[in-house]
């Protein structure tokens, strides 16, 4: 007799030992149909595992969140196999599922999104097989022996612990793997291979270069149409294409990962970096500026040289070993231990818009969010244990201000201490305890991510969501006690005795280039006036009106405003397209009616006209708009 006890606490009792399948079945036929996994004791498991002793089941239906996961796990599957009976010479490494869908790294010949279609109607017969997934357990000599021509298989094995070892197998196909999966092939409705890349086995640049087939899939068709629909979006904002299109930014060869910014890019920037301080000015920051490079025994002090080497870049000057900077934090503490500091003096915030640079591999550069120079806006705070959850309210407070500023939501997350860190046990209770009371007098709820914090300290993440409901992690909060005890920082006491500060790592953008980058998706391009690399086109409708339109730039100029005559030889509807193309928010049509009556014709970007607007009217109202760095762009309208 096994015995079941369900999430809600019912019981039921089986005379022969079920399997997840037999105990979905014995609820309802419907309900077996929307059965992927199993929960049984907190593990997740197939369905046809036999439950051989008395056990807590979860039964994981298409509705929850592991579901979709187990599904696209098994789809990499269906699609290794698909791809080993199309190209016979491939080798299998990896293939795991991921945050929108799964892929596969193969050692086989180049392939592009050409071949997708073959790949997918061979994906097709075996779906509509309904091959059995089954698990089997081996020892690690027959895996080893089974693997004997697989390379990549043989390395896997070989670094795994003496013992069982797990395989599953589909018809033909059989995959090292840990699982869990799906019952059968057939579940694996709704599939689509979305782009192909280069990956080197391992992340190493020195070992093969693999193809990287990347897909996703869903339970239903319209699941996955609506996921296309949002990639096709998604794409038509990526940030690459519009920053060409709008003249932001360039990579080259010469600097590879190291973003090059145009005129009109540094337009935005500024005025990204224009709002970030006068932010923090009113939050009590000041600001400071440490060197690009600093001395190899600085970084062994700080424990970056120890835990973080790989990713650092290294010169070697006069004999001595220079690191240019991965991180403002030790430039900081040289600044703050110049002098002695009194209680009176804390909080001290003191912030940095610094420019970091570190070792990505070639494979993972990604345009504007994954660089290797990049600017964080960072800053650290220095405090006693008292100030500690007023600071930390302080923070979150400025983020969400700062977010809201640009239309973007965000949620909290957690991470404790990673396995590989400094500082004592004590040293991290202290920090993450300081960083909970934190959170709860915030009064948003949060999520805990277990060991993903910081080497030196536990820290709240903030994941921002744009326009797509896409989420970005960008700002960063880290309660640090430990680089305070590496640089001996002080200061005196209201005893009279020297004690050491708390300190707190943070940022709200994170990288200037990411947030700028995250910034171009989410507005598609149009950014809000405030921000917009031009924010009027002025348009005389002939040779003769030039002149004037020219005034009537120096005058919005005075005011301050970014503007472009366009006095080509080309038609008004024309000039008016492409400044819409170049997502110019107020486009000025200057004819002799305006010029005679002294007024303006403002278009706006949404095809919005309105006529007969006094220079005044528009003046105050474009000055007031930006002032208040206002998002909408339906200004002047009746």
């Amino acid at each position: 007799m096994v015995s079941i006890i369900f999430p809600d606490g019912n019981l039921k009792a089986f005379e022969n030992a079920p399997t997840g399948l037999e105990l979905a079945e014995s609820i309802s036929a419907d309900f077996v149909r929307n059965c992927v996994a199993m929960e049984l004791d907190e593990e997740l498991v197939d369905l046809n595992i036999l439950i051989s002793k008395d056990a807590r089941v979860r039964l994981i239906t298409q509705k929850d969140p592991e579901a979709l996961h187990v599904l696209r796990h098994s789809a990499a599957h269906v699609m290794a196999q698909a791809v080993l009976r199309l190209f016979k010479d491939a080798k299998l490494t990896i293939g795991p599922a991921i945050e929108d869908g799964f892929y596969y790294d193969i050692d086989m010949e180049p392939v592009s999104e050409d071949d997708f279609p073959r790949i997918e109607a061979e994906i097709k017969r075996i779906i509509k097989a309904k091959l059995p997934i089954y698990r089997k357990e081996v020892s690690k000599a027959e895996a080893l022996e089974f693997y004997k021509d697989e390379p990549y298989k043989q390395e896997m094995i070989s670094e795994l612990e003496d013992g069982t070892i797990s395989f599953y197998q589909q018809g033909e196909f059989t995959d090292l793997c840990r699982g869990p999966h799906v019952p059968h092939t057939g579940y694996v409705k709704a599939i689509k291979l979305t782009k192909v890349s280069g990956a080197y086995w391992r992340a190493d640049p020195t070992k093969a270069q693999l193809q990287r087939i990347y897909g996703t899939a869903f339970f239903s068709k319209k699941e996955l149409n609506a996921h296309l629909k949002f990639l096709e979006e998604a794409k038509k904002r990526n940030h690459r294409k519009i920053g060409q299109a709008l003249d932001l930014f360039s990579f080259h060869v010469e600097a590879p990962g190291m973003p090059f910014f145009h005129p009109k890019g540094m337009v935005v920037w500024n005025a990204l970096l224009d709002y970030w301080r006068a932010e923090h000015r009113a939050a009590g920051y000041v600001e400071t500026k440490t060197p690009i490079m600093l001395n190899r025994a600085l970084w062994e002090k700080s424990g970056h040289w120890e835990n973080y080497r790989e990713n650092m870049y290294m010169s070697t000057i006069d004999e001595n070993d220079y690191v240019i900077k991965p991180m403002n934090c030790p430039g900081g503490m040289l600044i703050y231990g110049r002098k002695p500091h009194s209680y009176k003096d804390l909080p001290l915030r003191a912030a940095e818009v610094g420019l970091v640079h570190r070792h990505e591999l070639s494979g993972v550069l990604s345009g504007l969010f994954r660089v290797r120079a990049f600017h964080q806006d960072d800053a650290h705070l220095y405090m006693m244990p008292e100030h500690i959850e007023e600071e930390i309210l302080g923070v979150l407070r400025l983020s969400e201000r700062m977010y809201s500023t640009f239309g973007l939501g965000f949620h909290l997350e957690l991470s404790t201490r990673p396995e590989k860190s400094i500082g004592t046990d004590e040293q991290w209770e202290h920090a993450t305890n300081g960083l909970e009371l934190g959170l709860k007098a915030y009064g948003h709820e949060y999520t805990l991510n277990e060991g993903d914090g910081a080497f030196y300290g536990p820290k709240i993440d903030l994941h921002i969501k744009d326009a797509l409901g896409r989420t970005w992690q960008c700002g960063t909060i880290q309660l640090d006690m430990a680089l305070p005890e590496r640089f001996n920082l002080t200061f005196i006491g209201k005893d009279n005795e020297r004690h050491r500060p708390l300190m707190i790592h943070r940022t709200v953008f994170g990288s200037i280039e990411r947030f700028l980058g995250i910034l171009i998706e989410h507005f598609a391009g149009r950014f809000p006036l405030w921000l917009a690399p031009v924010q009027t086109a002025i348009l005389p409708i002939n040779d003769d009106l030039i002149p004037y339109a020219n005034e009537v730039k120096s005058e919005l100029e005075k005011a301050e405003l970014r503007v472009e005559v366009d006095d080509r030889a080309e038609s008004l509807n024309k000039k008016v397209r492409e400044a819409q193309l170049n997502q110019i928010p107020l486009i000025l049509t200057i004819g002799g009616k305006e010029k005679d009556s002294g007024t303006l014709s403002v278009r706006t970007l949404d095809g919005h006209v309105k006529y007969g607007v006094s220079h005044e009217m528009f003046l105050n109202t474009v000055g007031e708009h930006i002032c208040n760095r206002e998002l909408a762009l339906d200004l002047f309208k009746d």
